[in-house]
């Protein structure tokens, strides 16, 4: 036992000398950090930006919306970015119209990495990677999908850390809008809408997450009418369908298994169990306010509640949002009352850590929440002012834990795939107690994980290699 104390005591004196160089938590409203706590979270923006993003928008560094979408994004820095309402030119002011695919698609570079500009001429002025921190300089959404649908007037882009990638066997990575379905059960029949629902399937990186991601994006009907009711409830149904019967199986393990959907090349897989669904967009209906069942509903719970035809993997009801401001607890994404942007998931793969509306005019006057991202938009006191000049909406922010690999890492001696301050007691037994008393509790770890200086054998002298590695990460491969 005095062995036991003393390990416990060295160690812990050790991991407290350490504490001070270790940086900031990244999820700190209050101080301006609105970044994710854990690096390999997914964090999932959505945002109707309102005709900002154009071939023919003014790019320039000055008070307009695309220069306050450009700093919003570099202060949010999600890893998949699902918009609405781009490549209008005349919503935007300008002429020109609606933008063809590549023109949207050289724009959307334009806006995240800066360079000439072949529509306005000269140089673009405002891009995101030039308001990045020096620590998050390396960000970026190489992978851009810009919908072949539209409305005649803009188009649904998703922009992505990840790649692109079939997951379900049918040679297909995008859908702008999904194959028809046939009316079946709830489904009314038809597809994703005016504007479409498009589907991306994302390759996540197979050294740290044990399944990919499916990310949808909607712009649905706007309006009051029963008709434009009728149109968001017509694509939700069906899309509710689509997830359950094609990406999930409806609980049988094959893909469409009632073959109502005309999914051509057809799937041959359902998603892997470790993949989830993730969708968001504008979907122009409060449900908190509609009176009735509306398309965040349908898209998550389908038609019983609860019931077995869910839109989640295993068939229960999936999740939409419930995010607020944090600083004032409004949850209006039009407004401070009216929510029409959503972000839903299958919340028995994706766990949510956090979800946030994001809106930097009611930061006013408390200048400790402003992004430094924000800084110089509006000199020389107007950092707050991005947000209503970006759009007339307010993106919802979610970060998702996905299911990880189960890799046993050297310092990670509790086997919950993560080297933190939990592992001191179980590092600590495998010091004293040696093999036996360590597998005795943990049976299903790797005792030479401690083992911090690589020469075979475990004992004190790793000490300072677990410390390092507990608290600035220096962990031995």
């Amino acid at each position: 036992m005095t062995r036991w104390r003393n390990a416990l005591a060295l160690t812990t004196v050790a991991v407290g000398w350490l504490l001070t160089p270790l940086a900031t938590a990244q999820w700190n409203p209050g101080a301006g950090e609105w970044g994710k706590s854990d690096p390999n979270d997914v964090r999932v923006m959505t945002w109707n930006v309102r005709d900002a993003l154009c071939r023919n928008a003014d790019k320039s560094e000055t008070f307009a919306p695309w220069h306050a979408v450009a700093r919003i994004v570099a202060a949010m820095r999600p890893d998949v970015l699902i918009l609405q309402e781009c490549g209008d030119n005349t919503g935007n002011g300008t002429s020109g119209g609606l933008d063809s695919i590549s023109q949207l698609t050289t724009t959307l570079a334009l806006f995240l990495h800066g360079g000439s500009d072949p529509y306005q001429g000269g140089t673009v002025g405002a891009y995101v990677q030039k308001y990045l921190l020096p620590a998050d300089a390396g960000y970026d959404l190489p992978y851009i999908w810009v919908s072949n649908l539209s409305d005649g007037f803009n188009r649904n882009v998703i922009l992505s850390r990840f790649p692109f990638a079939d997951l379900n066997g049918d040679s297909v990575s995008q859908r702008s809008s999904p194959a028809t379905v046939q009316a079946h059960l709830y489904a009314w029949g038809g597809d994703g809408g005016i504007r479409g629902f498009m589907f991306g399937e994302l390759d996540l990186p197979d050294d740290t997450f044990a399944g990919d991601l499916v990310i949808g994006n909607a712009h649905l009907k706007a309006g009051d009418t029963s008709s434009d009711e009728s149109q968001r409830e017509r694509a939700a149904r069906n899309m509710a369908y689509y997830i359950d019967h094609l990406f999930n199986g409806a609980g049988t393990g094959t893909p469409d298994p009632f073959n109502k959907i005309g999914d051509s090349p057809a799937a041959q897989t359902t998603l892997d169990a470790n993949t989830p669904v993730i969708i968001g967009g504008d979907w122009n209906e409060d449900e908190d306010t509609n009176g009735r069942d509306g398309p965040a509903h349908w898209l998550t719970i389908a038609e019983d509640s609860p019931g077995t035809d869910g839109t989640d993997r295993d068939r229960s009801d999936a999740t939409y949002d419930a995010s607020t401001n944090p600083f004032n607890s409004e949850r209006g994404t039009l407004g401070s009352t009216t929510k029409l942007d959503y972000i839903a998931w299958q919340d028995s793969i994706a766990v949510l850590r956090r979800s946030f509306v994001f809106y930097s005019n009611s930061l006013s006057g408390v200048p400790s929440w402003i992004p430094p991202e924000l800084d110089g938009f509006d000199p020389p006191d107007g950092a707050h002012r991005p947000s209503s000049v970006a759009s007339n909406h307010k993106p919802v922010i979610a970060d998702f834990i996905l299911p990880k690999v189960t890799v046993w890492r050297h310092g990670d001696m509790n086997c919950d795939n993560i080297v933190g301050f939990a592992d001191i007691n179980a590092f600590v037994l495998a010091l004293v107690e040696g093999p036996t008393g360590y597998y005795a509790q943990y049976p299903a770890c790797d005792y030479d994980n401690a083992d911090m200086d690589l020469n075979g054998s475990v004992g004190f002298e790793d000490i300072n290699g677990f410390v390092g590695c507990l608290t600035m990460g220096q962990c031995p491969d």
